[in-house]
């Protein structure tokens, strides 16, 4: 908790400044809370389905006119449209809520492939006065983007970051559109060390970079390759112990497990990290090389990647 509330501190404080370079971290997409705003309570009354969670895909009044999700064919895309003109098209397609921003009523809609670790994109439905209908969609990579935090006067997107991850910070607006609030930086727990390791309250082994001890060394290791290497460790769980006491973990890409893998060992006590990962080719890349890692945690990679390593 104490994690995302300071990734969100430190997202919303930079969404009221100039575009500039800012810190901070967040959670694995799938654990990562949004931003906490004042944010105005959806318009259920003459603009939205007075739908349950169970019901969202009902018609929604907007504006004069109707918003509908449709599907076709029994596993095909689902098609959003308002009044028939169509407006986004994908596997998964939700309602989520009207807000208004601006003086101007907007419905968010989740609009994503589905799938681990991936959060949707958000499509963003609005009439101008005298206009018509007008959308937009809110992507920040392959999995979407984060959640939306609406403000009186914008929604804010603040982005997830990995472990040598930078990307800017969104805002939207009726009258300005989307537009860069400033950049984000990825960054550890100042002063945390080896002794303060936990891997019981990680959720997924990437939870270690928020170690300072951790993220330098990997930074040594890793160099550029670190964003990659903690994305294929997304679609992951707990951790497991070799016998010397080391930790570790496998992962994938998301929507691309067996093609993209990724293997990660923490030895607290040694101060040493292990990581390997194998892509199109089959032939994974280690750091350290292989050859000089401990047999337990050899062992832990070969039954977590293929004996083949």
């Amino acid at each position: 908790m104490t994690r995302s509330l300071l990734a969100g501190a430190c997202g919303l404080a930079l969404l009221l400044l100039p575009v500039t370079s800012a810190y901070a971290q967040t959670q694995t997409p799938a654990t990562q809370q949004a931003p906490a705003t004042d944010q105005p309570p959806a318009d259920q009354g003459t603009n939205a389905a007075d739908a349950s969670d169970d019901d969202k895909q009902a018609p929604v009044p907007f504006e004069g006119g109707t918003l509908t999700i449709t599907q076709t064919e029994q596993y095909g895309d689902k098609v959003l449209a308002y009044d028939g003109q169509q407006l986004a098209t994908n596997y998964d397609v939700f309602f989520d809520k009207i807000v208004e921003v601006g003086g101007i009523k907007v419905a968010l809609f989740d609009v994503g492939d589905g799938g681990n670790q991936c959060g949707p994109a958000t499509v963003i439905v609005w009439k101008p006065e005298g206009g018509t209908i007008q959308s937009t969609m809110v992507e920040q990579d392959q999995c979407g983007a984060p959640p939306s935090a609406v403000s009186d006067n914008a929604i804010y997107f603040v982005p997830y970051l990995l472990p040598g991850d930078q990307k800017p910070a969104l805002q939207w607006s009726p009258t300005d559109g989307l537009t860069i609030s400033g950049n984000l930086t990825y960054m550890p727990e100042p002063g945390t060390d080896w002794k303060d390791i936990d891997p019981e309250k990680y959720q997924n082994i990437i939870d270690a970079f928020h170690n300072e001890a951790v993220y330098r060394l990997a930074e040594t290791l890793l160099g550029k390759d670190m964003p990659d290497m903690a994305t294929s460790l997304l679609v992951g769980g707990g951790t497991e112990k070799t016998t010397s006491g080391a930790f570790y973990a496998s992962g994938c890409v998301p929507h691309d497990c067996g093609g993209n893998d990724g293997f990660m060992a923490v030895d607290p006590a040694k101060h040493k990290l292990y990581f390997a990962r194998r892509g199109e080719n089959g032939e994974p890349q280690a750091w350290p090389a292989v050859t000089t890692w401990p047999a337990d945690v050899k062992e832990a990679l070969d039954k977590a990647l293929g004996a083949a390593n």
